[in-house]
């Protein structure tokens, strides 16, 4: 009967990893798309409530000629 003193490291999906490796490459892109998500969506929720204009253009609606018929 032989038991490992060290058994080789696996990732939590299962995959073997490297000496000083905590998780496999697939699993800490999974991490990084999911960080970027989240962001993505902050980012998009957070919108000044103004119509997009160009950089000098006026910012107010009734400024910006715009009219609801």
């Amino acid at each position: 009967m032989s038991h490992e003193i060290y058994p080789e490291p696996i990732c939590a999906c299962g995959a073997h990893l490297d000496e000083g490796q905590s998780r496999c490459r697939k699993c800490r892109s999974r991490d990084r798309w999911i960080k970027r998500q989240v962001a993505k969506r902050k980012r998009d929720g957070h919108r000044r409530d103004e119509t997009r204009r160009s950089p000098r253009a006026p910012r107010g609606l009734a400024s910006a000629g715009v009219i609801w018929s």
